[in-house]
């Protein structure tokens, strides 16, 4: 997060504010204050201005209407008008003219040399001896430059109430100005300190609004960097400090809110690590937002390359699918990722996530290996088909025989004994797939438990080959390499008998005559291994690792002439495995076959117990 510049930040804007109130409050009280005074000043400046000429026209009305012919050697007008001017005039005058009817100037101050001269251009004195009225205005002296004001009054003969004079004044009014001016100055001054005063107390109340409020954005940023640990300083108990209280309370809650979902996600990341299946998210559009170890093993993408892709076509589903949203109603598919070489189904199930508005959001896809199931599903059907296949032979010929001997053929003396035989050897035939079946069954289910107990293999093993050697029948030689020594192996007997008897049956059946079975043992490091080699036609090389599989017969034909079931190989993997051991084959074709085996020695047996 940016820091805020000074001019940027609230304190300046608290400080502008307080010092535009202070200001507007100065300049609206300097004003009204200025305002006020200057009506005053001029007020009392006209009173006293009045008062002064209402003397002199008073005093001047006396002069113009005495009687001079009674006494004609008495003063004059003008000496009278002069000797009233001079004890009556003031300061406040700055210039007086004394005017008659005949606009004569009969008196004045100052400048002496207007008496007896007549007056021109004074329009305002016109006025005021024609229609007897007063005249005032306000001017600038043009000697000086200063405001005046100029009073024209009419000296009136109060007996038929006509004016028989003039009488005009004029007053410098520039001191009032100049107190003014001083005054605004004040103001001025006043004005500068108390912005200084504002700024400083603008500052000062800033700083504790500001302090707390920054407090709060330092601890903001670092409760978004997930630091719960810190609280901020309560400072009052106003707003600003209630603020504060539920800011730590907020704090508070926060952390146990991250602490609760630190935990759940942990607990989420850690359910999705360890799940066998696989788990991929996408957003509304279909594109991958989250996927888990096993569903990147699974596909064969990594995480980095799988985010940001459709789902869709991650999964290989553009032919099946247009909208992710189809794949809610799907609900589960099974698709084929399998190749030439290898089987590979995946199983995806679908399901949508939505909003409180029950909006689509996403999706949660969870994937997991089905070719085990599949394989299993498609061993268990071709096991039932090898089974009523195995079945419906033998009985099918059983049938067959026992209708003929139904229809007359057992009077036959001569084939009636062969029926009953064929039917006799299909019976048998028919039990010993029975009893095969049944030992592989409860070997599934593990219920046929090994008797094991201490055995010298090498004793067994000949006795073993003794009694083939006895009733053996075709041209086949049975070589023999066994070392003359003792081997103590912890076996069931009965068991291990029966994988010998499978593997010896099968190398007899298969060889020719003639041919040559190697019997080998071995003693290793951990464990003996034993080999079975016989010269028959060999089994191809893709067909090698399948001949341990249920019911599967590299010659069908031969296996059953021979009386065979198919499932003695798969047996006897069943109880070398059960052993802990390890049994396979390799095979050329026209080269015979070699069957292995290997069991642990005494010292190795059960997983390595001494």
């Amino acid at each position: 997060m940016n820091r805020v510049g000074f001019f940027q930040s609230i304190r300046l804007k608290i400080i502008i504010v307080l010092t535009l109130f202070l200001l507007l409050a100065v300049q609206v009280i300097g004003a009204y204050f200025v305002n006020k005074l200057e009506n005053s000043l001029h007020e009392n400046f006209e009173e006293n201005l009045q008062d002064r000429i209402q003397i002199l026209v008073a005093n001047l009305e006396e002069v113009f209407t005495k009687d001079r012919s009674e006494n004609e050697e008495g003063p004059t007008l003008q000496e009278e008008v002069r000797d009233i001017i001079d004890r009556y005039s003031t300061d406040i005058f700055t210039d007086l003219q004394v005017i008659d009817s005949q606009l004569r100037v009969v008196g004045a101050n100052g400048r002496m040399d207007r008496i007896g001269k007549r007056i021109t251009g004074e329009s305002e004195i016109g006025v005021a001896l024609q229609f007897n009225q007063e005249d005032k205005k306000l001017f600038r002296n043009e000697y000086n430059n200063d405001r005046t004001l100029r009073r024209i009054v009419p000296i009136v003969d109060g007996q038929n109430d006509s004016p028989v004079g003039v009488l005009q004044v004029d007053a410098n009014i520039e001191e009032i100005y100049g107190l003014l001016e001083d005054v605004t100055r004040i103001f001025l001054n006043a004005t500068i300190l108390a912005i200084v005063i504002s700024i400083v107390l603008g500052i000062l109340v800033a700083r504790s609004i500001t302090k707390p409020i920054t407090e709060m954005r330092k601890q903001a940023m670092i409760m978004a960097r997930g630091d719960f640990s810190k609280k901020v300083n309560v400072y009052g108990t106003d707003e600003i400090g209630q603020l504060a209280i539920t800011f730590n309370d907020m704090n508070d809650r926060l952390k146990l809110a991250n602490q609760t979902t630190e935990e759940e996600r942990r607990k989420l990341s850690s359910v999705l690590s360890n799940m066998s299946d696989g788990v991929i998210a996408t957003d509304e559009h279909g594109r991958i937002t989250l996927i888990n170890g096993p569903a990147s093993n699974l596909i064969g993408i990594t995480r980095e390359e799988a985010k940001g892709q459709k789902i869709v076509e991650v999964l290989q589903l553009e032919d099946k699918v247009i909208d992710v949203k189809e794949l809610e109603e799907t609900g589960s598919l099974t698709i084929d990722f399998s190749t030439e070489e290898e089987l590979f189904l995946v199983k995806a199930s679908f399901s949508i996530v939505q909003d409180e508005a029950e909006t689509f959001t996403g999706l949660i896809t969870v994937i997991s290996d089905v070719t085990e199931q599949e394989k299993v599903e498609r061993e268990r059907r071709e096991f039932v088909s090898n089974v009523s296949h195995e079945l419906r032979t033998p009985l099918t010929t059983m049938r067959s025989y026992i209708e003929a001997l139904t229809d007359g053929a057992w009077e036959d003396k001569e084939l009636a004994p062969r029926f009953l035989e064929v039917t006799q050897n299909e019976t048998e035939r028919m039990i010993r797939l029975v009893n095969d079946l049944l030992q592989l069954s409860k070997m599934d289910h593990k219920e046929n438990a090994m008797k094991k107990v201490k055995t010298d293999l090498v004793p067994l093993v000949h006795s073993i080959l003794d009694r083939f050697d006895m009733n053996k029948t075709e041209l086949i030689g049975i070589e023999r390499k066994i070392p003359d020594e003792k081997i103590d192996v912890w076996i069931d007997k009965d068991k291990i008998t029966q994988v010998i008897d499978n593997i010896m049956s099968n190398a007899i059946k298969y060889s020719p005559e003639g041919g040559k079975i190697t019997f080998q043992l071995i003693r290793e490091r951990k464990r003996i291994k034993i080999s079975i080699k016989d010269q028959g036609l060999g089994i191809a090389r893709e067909k090698v690792e399948k001949i341990f599989e249920r019911f599967y017969r590299v010659d069908k034909a031969r296996s059953r002439e021979l009386g065979g079931t198919g499932l003695g190989l798969a047996i006897s993997k069943e109880i070398i495995e059960g052993h802990h051991g390890h049994i396979w084959a390799s095979s050329k074709e026209g080269q015979g076959t070699t069957i292995y085996f290997t069991l642990p020695l005494m010292n190795f047996k059960r997983g390595g117990r001494r």
